[in-house]
């Protein structure tokens, strides 16, 4: 047969996702820009709204090509090892916030600078107590990454679905729980983002990590509805790997988070 498939590659058909992706993307960015010398958020908005409408989109082709038995040993190991490297970038992305709090940190400026090094924190800054509110979100994060290695084991050792459900939702819960306490710790913080280096550095570095952390809730929470789905068997799980994987990284740069900004930086 002229088009019978003696590979074990997927050949992709033609997409409009990543055109659609890159129109998205701009316009997001663009408008974001144009919000900022305050010309209000709307082509902001509606560019996020077509990145999300995207990623929707493509992730439930792929989801459709997993299903469909697309997903062959090499595929499934090209997917591995790309979400590897995604992570890869993460961590280097958070590196670079790390970089700058411990370079204003060692190094910080003054008036008198470089003659005479400034303090850190800054003069009047009061900083969170890190044995109280993030010593608890940090038992919570990791609590939470217990319950997603349990789901994790659970489904590749067990094929045990019950246990399945109730890790995730459990992750999920705890996961929701520690974004509460963030936007409570953010409303009780004593200084700004703006005007002194070390709010700027605290409120970039913890706010992506927010971020990821409601990115990764709403990973697993995918991950919970294709199981109910039977999506997942403990052969073919890639998506659901890549959601562990993703939440263990989201721990770690907490872990690494709280013993630098919130008890090193003190």
């Amino acid at each position: 047969m002229a088009h019978a498939k003696n590979h074990d590659y997927h050949i992709l058909p033609p997409s409009i996702w990543p055109f659609m992706a890159s129109v998205g993307a701009f316009v997001m960015l663009f408008g974001a820009v144009l919000w900022m010398h305050g010309s209000g958020p709307w082509l902001g908005l509606i560019g996020l709204v077509l990145v999300l409408y995207t990623m929707f989109g493509w992730w439930s082709d792929v989801v459709a090509e997993s299903l469909e038995g697309d997903h062959t040993p090499v595929v499934r190991l090209g997917l591995r090892w790309g979400f590897i490297l995604f992570i890869m970038s993460e961590v280097m992305f958070f590196a670079a916030w790390f970089w700058s709090f411990f370079k204003h940190a060692l190094y910080p400026m003054g008036p008198e600078s470089p003659a005479i090094d400034g303090i850190f924190p800054p003069e009047g800054i009061i900083t969170f107590d890190p044995w109280h509110l993030p010593l608890i979100n940090t038992l919570i994060l990791l609590c939470s990454g217990c319950a997603a290695t349990w789901a994790h084991h659970a489904l590749v050792h067990e094929n045990n679905r019950r246990d399945v459900t109730w890790g995730l939702t459990l992750a999920i819960a705890l996961g929701i729980l520690f974004t509460f306490f963030q936007a409570y710790e953010y409303s009780h913080a004593a200084f700004g983002f703006a005007g002194n280096i070390y709010g700027a550095n605290f409120f970039m570095a913890t706010g992506f990590h927010g971020f990821h952390v409601i990115v990764g809730t709403i990973f697993l929470l995918v991950c919970l509805i294709r199981v109910q789905r039977g999506h997942f068997t403990p052969e073919k799980h890639i998506g659901f790997e890549a959601a562990i994987w993703y939440w263990h990284f989201v721990d770690v740069v907490w872990l690494f988070l709280f013993a630098s900004i919130y008890v090193w930086g003190q």
